[in-house]
């Protein structure tokens, strides 16, 4: 996803954050013992792994999806396989669970971004996130240099992920979201800043923050 965002002309105008139940899908009558193996997009494997050590004897198969892997275990309708997936996903390949919350982490969500081919317009009233995409030089300080502008302008950052830059080997793009509403002067002025200190700079718009915090209008 981050790496389609450099790319894109769409636009971020919301966000998401969804919790995550992983579970043991199966379908028809069997236990865990029976079981020989489970099927997985590898993220959800990597997930729930104190959970899938426990059973060794497990042959594991990745599928390019959680969907697929439910779809894979739908059509075998063996005892012997088994999907790891949420369970709303399960009902729609009339899957049913066999265990529950199998995640490392008792609390895991996933955030997903909602992407329109126009920004919009976010009143300084709500609650906002901007997300912007930086490549800064390779001296040494770069990545400081340019977070010590966002410091400056009073900017909180709430992310901050990296990613390598295709053909040049060693250098990666920063994805930066910022408590910070798009049309606000001290945003403005960072961003300028910004502009002249990094290799290059994208913006991908302001968006409302679905948690929502105290905003203070100047």
């Amino acid at each position: 996803m981050y790496d389609l965002l450099q790319h894109t002309g769409l636009s971020i105008v919301g966000e998401l954050t969804h919790p995550i139940d992983h579970c043991m899908l199966v379908a028809t009558d069997t236990d865990l013992s029976q079981i020989t193996t489970v099927y997985s997009h590898p993220q959800p494997f990597q997930q729930c792994s104190y959970f899938i050590q426990r059973y060794s004897q497990w042959k594991i198969e990745y599928c390019e999806s959680t969907a697929a892997a439910m779809e894979k275990v739908a059509s075998l309708n063996s005892p012997h396989a088994a999907a790891l997936g949420s369970e709303a996903g399960g009902l729609l390949y009339q899957l049913r669970v066999l265990e529950h919350n199998l995640a490392n982490q008792t609390q895991n969500t996933t955030r997903f971004i909602v992407l329109a081919r126009k920004p919009i317009d976010v009143s300084e009233q709500v609650p906002a996130k901007t997300t912007l995409i930086m490549a800064t030089g390779q001296q040494s300080g770069a990545l400081v240099e340019a977070l010590l502008v966002l410091r400056e302008h009073s900017i909180i950052m709430t992310k901050l992920e990296s990613r390598p830059i295709y053909g040049n080997p060693w250098e990666e793009m920063f994805y930066i979201d910022v408590q910070a509403n798009l049309r606000g002067d001290g945003l403005q002025k960072a961003l300028k800043e910004l502009s002249g200190i990094t290799r290059s700079l994208k913006v991908l718009d302001c968006y409302p923050s679905e948690n929502v915090v105290p905003v203070e209008i100047h």
